[in-house]
């Protein structure tokens, strides 16, 4: 009996060990994973825009050149001179067209709404083509749909102007902070977005008073109608000149920061599709958290300048020309303001950029304490004081967030980037502010709608901008290795070595918070067979996966014949030659052999010659397949159905063809067959990755042999080196399935 108590208590506490062993080995995992999360990889002088000269704004216009900046300064402010005009004339609409104030102030929030939905494809579109004429015409839309407002013959047509009106407008969140970026040096991006946002305020104080000087001009209910049918007149002429914009290099102004020169041209690259861009700039801490903050924000201060307009009429009996004097003060404190921040913002970025994004949250958490004060002030004067101070802050404020946000975008990205984090202001902030301000202003009033939201939500946006600041040094280093990267594969061209077929540089890659790839770098030669080998979660699979497009890292570079293909689709990879056959079962098996080929060859149905002679080439290389099209699948063995799924792969004429566990669950005689089929492939040039769980069947098959442990790579060389190292080959041959 003594004896068996011993043995359960020995039992008990070697699972106890081994319990703490895991938890143990987990936290230090884990706690690793965050010290190499906030690890800065380059001192603070090879930061882009940090320790850089100080540069007056003319010098750096002048390098620029002043016309694009004149150009976008001018649409961008007549932009806001219409768009500030619903903001007061929101009374004398809702009388028009016999709907509620709410109506009112939630159409006015849907044009605003669509303003930054409008920035997905605009952005996405910035990104890929010459950006002067897609300014020009995007802005001619607003004209004519602000011109089509004033004609508007019921709310239903009022909406759906605005809506795109909206849609057009945003052209100055996204394209226009891309090409100003890419034109002007980094040293006066502060100044040079507080100049143009400050102007463009100016403008937005002016609109009301314009438009309400129109509408009071014009007489009568129907009066605002002029506001609309003029304002939008000067953005048509404007927009002319915008279509003689020169296109920079993207880019530019980081590569001299960083590498000392700019390449002179674009480098060629696949498309981006907008999945991949949308995960990389996700996973840009500094992105994510300014976003989340900015969505906080939005949600509070989306609605308020239709509410303000309605409480004015309500409160105060102002009419829309006395409305519009009321906010104008707003605009020219902010413009004093302005150029002071620009310049501390310029000057703080140099030394320490984490203190420059400070300024921004410690500049909006006061907004939620400002914002009811106003609206409990007792008369009209302290409701203008204390709104022109709280409009100087927020003004402030987001004048900073476009140069705050173009450092750490990739700068392939820019328009991508930034209309991902407006999808995000208007789809969450937003829409959700306005429709819950809609419905709090017909229940309690504009003065409980405007004062309830921001008492909650502006600390918590600020307090997420100021979380944003904690990780611009790691993602500002991030930008600098890819550009070091590209740097280069320039030096790789100009020195006329041979470019690799495929490259992957630096990927990182979590599932979640889980890291499982590490820094992995390596490259296969144009016909060159990689054997890819490691233990069971080494990360094999999953480097697959980002070779051939299905996840995207979260750092690194991957290039496909030398062109960037980090952020291209899958389908695109596939179209250009990359083709994967995934582990285990590859083909349909309640289909016959035929019909297996067929469905794989059915991309190039339209042209059957085309597909007759891929399936005749497939079949020469498969000659057991030849007589048994007929029978199914299903009854084909492992290995036949194997060969099968390889079968339809090579129908595409894989220039990089990768292989996920060839000899998974199959018998050693099976893959030896296989094994021939393989051969064959390599010795007529085939390109390969083939990631292998048998040390053996990469010393077959392999030129060079790759070994990953725990998401790093331990080792690269031949494989008949790799089975030299006992250490490596032990962990290989002992290694299970998977990874």
């Amino acid at each position: 009996m003594g004896v068996r108590m011993s043995d359960e208590q020995d039992e008990t506490r070697s699972a106890a060990s081994l319990t703490a062993s895991v938890l143990d080995e987990e936290a230090a995992r884990q706690a690793a994973q965050i010290a190499r999360s906030k690890e800065v990889l380059f001192a603070d002088d090879m930061l882009p825009g940090v320790g850089s000269e100080e540069m007056t704004l003319r010098e750096g216009l002048k390098k620029g050149g002043p016309f694009t900046f004149g150009t976008l300064l001018v649409l961008n402010s007549l932009d806001e001179l219409e768009a500030a005009a619903v903001r007061i004339l929101g009374p004398e609409i809702g009388e028009t067209f016999n709907i509620s104030d709410g109506a009112v102030t939630a159409i006015g929030g849907a044009g605003l709404i669509f303003f930054l939905l409008g920035g997905g494809p605009l952005g996405y579109l910035a990104d890929r083509v010459r950006r002067g004429p897609l300014v020009a015409i995007a802005s001619t839309i607003f004209a004519v749909f602000s011109f089509l407002t004033g004609m508007a013959v019921n709310a239903f047509m009022f909406f759906w102007t605005r809506v795109f009106v909206g849609v057009s407008r945003a052209n100055t969140v996204t394209v226009h902070p891309s090409l100003l970026a890419d034109t002007y040096p980094i040293a006066i991006r502060g100044r040079m977005y507080a100049t143009n946002s400050g102007v463009g305020r100016v403008f937005d104080a002016m609109g009301p008073v314009l438009a309400g000087g129109i509408a009071v001009t014009a007489g009568g209910v129907e009066g605002w109608r002029w506001a609309y049918l003029l304002l939008g007149i000067p953005v048509g002429i404007a927009a002319v000149f915008a279509f003689f914009i020169p296109e920079p290099e993207r880019g530019q102004w980081e590569k001299k920061d960083v590498l000392g020169h700019s390449f002179g041209v674009d480098m060629e690259e696949i498309p981006i599709s907008v999945g991949a861009a949308f995960n990389r700039i996700w996973r840009i801490d500094t992105i994510r958290n300014m976003t989340m903050g900015l969505v906080a924000i939005g949600f509070a201060l989306f609605p308020l300048g239709s509410l303000q307009a309605f409480f004015l009429d309500e409160e105060f009996g102002l009419d829309p020309l006395q409305r519009g004097w009321a906010t104008f003060p707003t605009g020219l404190l902010i413009v004093l303001a302005l150029p002071w921040l620009g310049r501390k913002f310029d000057q703080t970025f140099r030394v320490a950029p984490d203190r420059a994004l400070r300024l921004i949250g410690m500049l909006l958490i006061p907004v939620g304490v400002l914002v009811p004060l106003q609206y409990s002030m007792p008369n009209i004067w302290l409701f203008v004081l204390i709104g022109t101070i709280t409009g100087t802050f927020l003004g402030a404020a987001f004048s900073m967030i476009q140069p705050s946000i173009q450092p750490v975008l990739p700068y392939r990205l820019r328009g991508m980037g930034g209309a991902i984090v407006l999808f995000f202001i208007a789809a969450l902030g937003g829409l959700g502010g306005i429709l819950i301000s809609a419905f709090l202003q017909d229940q309690w009033g504009e003065r409980f709608a405007a004062s309830i939201i921001p008492i909650f939500l502006m600390p918590i946006g600020g307090y997420n901008i100021l979380k944003s600041s904690r990780s611009v040094r790691r993602d500002l280093s991030l930008v600098v290795e890819e550009l070091q990267e590209e740097q280069a594969y320039f030096d790789l061209v100009a020195a006329g070595s041979e470019v690799p077929a495929m490259q992957v540089k630096h990927i990182d890659f979590s599932y979640g918070q889980v890291q499982v790839l590490f820094d992995v770098s390596f490259e296969v030669k144009k016909g060159e067979c990689l054997a890819l080998l490691g233990t069971n979660g080494a990360g094999k699979s999953t480097i697959l996966r980002v070779i051939s497009g299905l996840e995207t890292p979260e750092r690194g570079v991957v290039r496909y014949h030398g062109r960037a293909a980090t952020f291209a689709a899958p389908e695109t990879r596939a179209a250009l030659g990359i083709q994967m056959l995934p582990g285990g079962k590859g083909v349909w098996p309640n289909l016959t052999i035929g019909d297996n080929l067929d469905v794989g060859a059915y991309q190039y149905r339209n042209d059957p010659a085309d597909v007759a002679r891929r399936k005749a080439h497939v079949l020469e290389l498969f000659p057991a397949l030849q007589d048994r099209l007929d029978e199914r699948a299903g009854d084909l063995s492992g290995g036949q159905q194997q060969m099968l799924a390889l079968a339809r792969i090579m129908l595409h004429e894989p220039d990089l063809l990768i292989i996920d566990e060839l000899s998974l669950g199959l018998a050693p005689t099976v893959v030896q067959d296989l094994l021939t089929h393989i051969d064959r492939l390599r010795n007529a040039g085939q390109t390969m990755i083939i990631v292998e769980q048998s040390l053996n069947v990469a010393l077959a098959i392999s030129d060079r042999a790759i070994f990953l442990e725990k998401g790093q790579v331990r080792f690269e060389g031949s494989a008949q080196e790799l089975a030299e190292r006992d250490d490596l080959a032990r962990a290989v041959f002992l290694g299970k399935e998977g990874g």
